[in-house]
């Protein structure tokens, strides 16, 4: 038969013994997990550095043609290389945008595998529909600089001047012009979305959105004249009507989310 105290201290031993070995276990599952998510971060920011570098090269070889696509609205123009080899430089430059474009659907993978992991069933769900809307926008916006912002701008100072000045431009200034206004509007087309994660999360309502209609008039002025290189008042009411009509369909999405 087993002495009494013996009885007694045999649990408060195995206890004592155990304890340790959960906790060094569960401080190596955070350490381990830790690790992990810094390598995977690694690994997708080399996965999306591979993307670009690719989009880049295809785009280099097919330059000419991107070239010629955005010199389109400036017809009638004719375009000088100022200094030696000012032309190559321009080609790497409209590469590199050409290829961080065609890169940027398998980037913003990248990101969402990165990031769903960490995210809730509910957050996963809206996870989509944003991501969907902040890329149909953003490519909305770089169509509507396209075909909108930009024609509008050359046209203005082609005919400003033609009766007394000869249209030779630079063609580095001119794609410097042209990549600007691409990428600064497909960025201010993400008002909506912005909007739409303040909303969601609780930080300004529809209701604060729709009083503040003031500040975003004089907002997308400012902001027309900040983001269109040009300085005629033509592309920045363009870009301004554009900023303030995405504003509205924000608060509307806003809205109807009852927010």
């Amino acid at each position: 038969m087993t002495p009494p105290s013996e009885l007694d201290t045999a649990p408060l031993k195995s206890s004592i013994k155990t304890e340790p070995d959960s906790d060094d276990s569960l401080v190596d599952d955070v350490e381990m997990s830790l690790f992990d998510h810094l390598e995977e971060l690694r690994l997708r920011i080399f996965y999306a550095l591979i993307a670009i570098a690719i989009g880049i090269i295809g785009c280099f070889f097919k330059v000419n043609l991107i070239v010629k696509l955005l010199e389109r609205p400036a017809q009638g123009v004719k375009f000088l290389q100022l200094a030696p080899g000012e032309y190559f430089f321009v080609s790497l430059k409209v590469a590199a945008y050409s290829g961080i474009l065609i890169a940027s659907p398998f980037i913003l993978y990248q990101i969402i595998q990165f990031v769903l992991p960490g995210l809730t069933r509910s957050e996963r769900k809206l996870l989509a529909p944003i991501v969907l809307g902040s890329s149909v926008l953003f490519f909305a916006g770089i169509l509507f600089a396209y075909g909108a912002l930009i024609p509008a701008a050359l046209n203005f100072f082609i005919q400003y001047g033609a009766d007394v000045v000869e249209q030779l431009w630079s063609i580095d200034r001119y794609f410097e012009f042209v990549l600007l206004l691409l990428f600064s509007t497909g960025i201010a087309f993400q008002i909506p979305v912005v909007q739409l994660l303040l909303g969601l999360t609780g930080l300004v309502t529809s209701r604060q959105m729709l009083s503040a209609w003031r500040y975003v008039v004089l907002g997308a002025a400012v902001l027309g004249a900040v983001l269109t290189p040009s300085t005629d008042p033509l592309t920045q009411s363009l870009l301004g009507g554009a900023v303030i009509g995405l504003y509205m369909g924000g608060t509307g999405l806003v809205l109807l989310t009852g927010r």
